[in-house]
């Protein structure tokens, strides 16, 4: 799937515990024109997330080390303006989806998780 180009190149960061998740997010986004920075954990995700300006960051919630409403929480509080995606295999609490501007469950991101990231990032009406 590709698309045409609509200026500077979106860049995003993906933090999973699962090398699987992460080639198919990288996968999916580099085919349509964004740049993909993939991370296995939430530590090194927050580094990267709190020393970069990416465009939007995806998180699953269950990491060991630190889940993804923590690292959230800290990236909201680093990088204000970053839009942040989780992407879960299970419910997540209220909590954490008030602070995310999206949820994506696994088991739709083959249908949901790209348009939900274009619209986050401008590349798709609202």
């Amino acid at each position: 799937m590709s698309r045409m180009y609509r200026g500077p190149q979106k860049m995003l960061l993906c933090v999973d515990d699962s090398r699987a998740i992460l080639d198919y997010e990288r996968q999916l986004f580099e085919e349509s024109g964004y740049i993909v920075v993939t991370v296995e954990s939430a530590r090194r995700g927050l580094r990267l997330a709190t020393s970069f300006a990416f465009d939007a960051v995806l998180l699953d919630y269950h990491m060991p080390e630190m889940n993804g409403h923590d690292l959230a929480s800290e990236i909201r509080r680093l990088r204000p303006g970053t839009f942040v995606v989780m992407v879960s295999g299970s419910e997540i609490p209220e909590e954490t989806s008030r602070l995310v501007d999206a949820v994506v469950p696994k088991d739709e991101a083959g249908r949901r998780l790209l348009p939900t990231v274009d619209r986050l990032c401008g590349l798709l009406p609202t």
